[in-house]
């Protein structure tokens, strides 16, 4: 959870595209001098980061400086760049902290594997295919993930396996082994699609700085807030926690108008704390605390303000799933340690930190763009539980089967409208917020 005030701007998680790569990147490039050189700048820079910033001091029992010096040395034997992000990424990685991680240079290709896995509950299945890509005709939802590229698929390795492949090193095939519906087993091999970008970008002329702002407005759309109104219920599907007070303030206006409220955080990664408290302020009628903020040094514990008479207090219930993050597990564990409202779905993620972004940047005329999240705050709820590596258990646990992610049904979404009072076909529920994808050229 982003813990910067002011402007909002959109959460970048583990998953997310990081900074932009202004050089000579390859997939499987081999490492020159000067590309060492740099990568070697980037552990030292990591190590500093979060000697100077991180929350807990003693590292989790972690001895920093020496786990830096055992890094620097493993970086003599790289010969690719994905070897040597991935030192990086490692060093930051034994904090074991989902919100302490190293967002490497983009690299001048983009990959698109053509699908989408999820943990349901303790199982992968694809839930998505992308039309027009090797996977359509190979893997479909409703396929749960056996092994992916030989490595089998868990809660706490599936979101590795993404950062690594997405953002690490990426790969130009996957293997899978999949198990369909009906219980067959089957081994394939998926080409991704890769699109080749320009090595440098010039940001001082041209239609390079016009290519990033629609990469940016496309983005944009795609985790626009969207919402369906069923009778005296409205559902609200909530990507992200990225709007301002005027935002959230518009609307919570339509939802006053309803008797209930759904509101859908699957899939969200979180956000900024702002929304998180203005969120929580608009249905309460009484300030609420959120957490306690452990650091450093003493830290306010963080709040949320009730609006009064603007306060929405109709039936409330909350979606959740295995990619429900941070600010969208905290509104979720507030709601029930309150007793506001019902939790619906699936196990949430787990990762509820509090961080802050550093940026850096290598090179001077030609600029190389990466950057580090680090933890720090540790956020103990009312109970005096942490929710990292643990996550929201919801109220009640509804998942899709195999069944249903083949045939688009929602299950979790027909029950939770059941409870705020409206009866929804299962197949109906599954197309009322269609998934988008980015353009590939995005």
């Amino acid at each position: 959870m982003k813990s910067h005030r002011g402007p909002v701007s959109r959460l970048v998680v583990v998953l997310a595209l990081g900074s932009l790569l202004l050089g000579r990147m390859e997939a499987q490039q081999k490492v020159d001098k000067l590309t060492a050189e740099r990568v070697q700048q980037m552990l030292r820079k990591a190590h500093e980061e979060v000697r100077k910033n991180y929350y807990d001091t003693s590292y989790h029992g972690i001895d920093w400086d020496a786990k830096y010096l055992e890094f620097d040395e493993k970086l003599k034997q790289i010969t690719t760049l994905g070897q040597g992000f991935s030192m990086v990424a490692a060093l930051m990685m034994t904090l074991n902290d989902s919100h302490t991680f190293f967002l490497p240079p983009s690299r001048p290709i983009r990959v698109d594997y053509g699908f989408r896995l999820q943990m349901i509950g303790d199982r992968a299945f694809v839930t998505r295919v992308r039309p027009g890509t090797d996977a359509e005709s190979k893997v479909h939802p409703g396929d749960e993930v056996i092994a992916y590229n030989r490595y089998t698929v868990g809660r706490d390795s599936l979101w590795k396996m993404n950062y690594y492949y997405n953002r690490l090193s990426p790969l130009p095939e996957s293997d899978l082994v999949l198990k369909d519906p009906a219980g067959q087993q089957r081994e394939v091999k998926v080409e991704a699609k890769v699109k080749q970008l320009k090595k440098v970008l010039d940001l001082t002329q041209g239609s390079d700085i016009w290519q990033l702002v629609r990469e940016a407005e496309n983005a944009d759309h795609v985790v626009r807030q969207r919402y369906v109104e069923v009778g005296e219920v409205m559902i609200w599907k909530m990507p992200e926690f990225d709007l301002n007070d005027a935002e959230v303030d518009h609307m919570f206006s339509i939802v006053r108008k309803h008797n209930a409220l759904v509101l859908d955080l699957r899939g969200n990664p979180g956000g900024a704390v702002d929304t998180l408290e203005r969120m929580l302020g608009r249905v309460f009628d009484h300030d609420v605390k959120i957490a306690d903020r452990i650091g450093r040094k003493e830290l306010k514990p963080q709040m949320a303000k009730a609006h009064g008479k603007d306060s929405f207090d109709g039936k409330l219930v909350v979606l959740l799933d295995s990619g429900s993050a941070s600010a969208a597990e905290l509104f979720a564990r507030v709601v029930q340690i309150e007793k506001r409202g019902t939790t619906i779905g699936d196990r949430s993620s787990g990762s509820v930190m509090e961080a802050k972004r550093y940026p850096e940047s290598e090179g001077m005329d030609t600029k190389i763009f990466y950057s580090f999240e680090v933890t720090d705050a540790d956020l103990i709820m009312k109970d005096g539980k942490s929710l990292e590596h643990v996550g929201v258990v919801p109220d009640e646990v509804v998942l899709p089967t195999a069944r249903d992610l083949a045939e688009g049904k929602d299950p979790a979404l027909v029950r939770a409208a059941e409870l705020a009072g409206v009866h929804i076909d299962p197949a109906q529920a599954g197309k009322m917020f269609p998934f988008e994808w980015l353009p590939m050229g995005e």
